[in-house]
């Protein structure tokens, strides 16, 4: 069977981006009285071919991807929903840890800390444990740390201060990290709900053509936004903070482990009571 080569060039009515479309093809009709039209080949190009034409749709494309109400519409509906869970104060702390969770170095902080216990027993066994706040360091933990440690009563005393300090920083911490992973819960499914409503503006507007671009384009941002939300930016974050959490309690209480033992064995006894404590 022949089959005959003609080139077929069809330009479509519409735009995208302001560059129009045209499709070039090479169809093949068949031998014979019922011979049929075969696309063999082609390309999807803007007219003209130009290069402003592909950057023109480009920008289309971005502009329509980074829409302000579909992109609103799902941050402020996934971070309600993270405060209606966490509360509005676990939403500060979220927004407060984004800089220690580009700026943190737990593993630097973890180093200084195992630096400064060979300082702090070296003071404690040559002046005593009441000396040992009298180290620099520009770590706020270590630095509560060593001024509770050279006026406490007793190890006891110093023991459950830093515990209970140690509890409420993870629990600090847990709040946060809930926040976010709340937010990376939500973003699909406030995603999701601007699909729907997208969809309905689309069959609500089937008597006019003309306005369902932008309900579909709704329906699709939002699912994409929640998507995004959820699997680049929340969840992420959440993992990051997570881990940065699991790191700082853990060379924390290691500090505190060891200076509870440095003070059992300088007798147990920090600082001696003075005599209006002791009355």
């Amino acid at each position: 069977m022949e089959y005959l080569q003609t080139p077929c060039q069809i330009t479509l009515p519409g735009s995208i981006g302001g560059a129009n479309i045209s499709i070039s093809a090479l169809l093949r009709r068949a031998g014979g009285k019922a011979g049929k039209v075969l696309p063999v080949g082609g390309s999807l190009l803007p007219v003209g071919s130009d290069q402003r034409g592909w950057q023109r749709a480009m920008s289309g494309i971005l502009v329509q991807i980074f829409a302000p109400l579909p992109l609103l519409a799902v941050f402020v509906g996934a971070g309600l929903i993270a405060c209606a869970q966490s509360g509005f104060a676990g939403a500060r702390g979220a927004l407060a840890a984004l800089r220690p969770l580009l700026m943190a170095r737990p593993d630097n902080e973890r180093d200084k800390a195992r630096a400064l216990l060979f300082r702090i027993d070296a003071v404690a066994e040559l002046h005593g444990l009441m000396r040992t706040d009298r180290l620099a360091t520009d770590h706020p933990f270590i630095a509560q740390a060593l001024i509770t440690f050279a006026n406490a009563r007793d190890g006891a005393h110093f023991s459950a201060w830093v515990n209970q300090a140690i509890a409420d920083r993870r629990a600090r911490h847990a709040r946060v990290i809930a926040f976010w992973n709340a937010m990376a819960d939500a973003a699909p499914a406030i995603g999701m709900a601007g699909t729907i409503v997208g969809l309905i503006g689309m069959f609500a507007g089937m008597h006019d053509p003309a306005t369902i671009g932008a309900s579909m384009a709704i329906a699709l941002m939002t699912t994409l936004h929640g998507m995004i939300l959820a699997n680049m930016i929340a969840g992420p974050i959440a993992n990051r903070l997570a881990r940065l959490s699991e790191s700082e309690l853990a060379w924390q209480q290691a500090l505190a482990d060891r200076m509870i033992a440095i003070g059992a064995r300088e007798g147990g006894v920090i600082r001696r009571p003075s005599a209006r404590e002791a009355a």
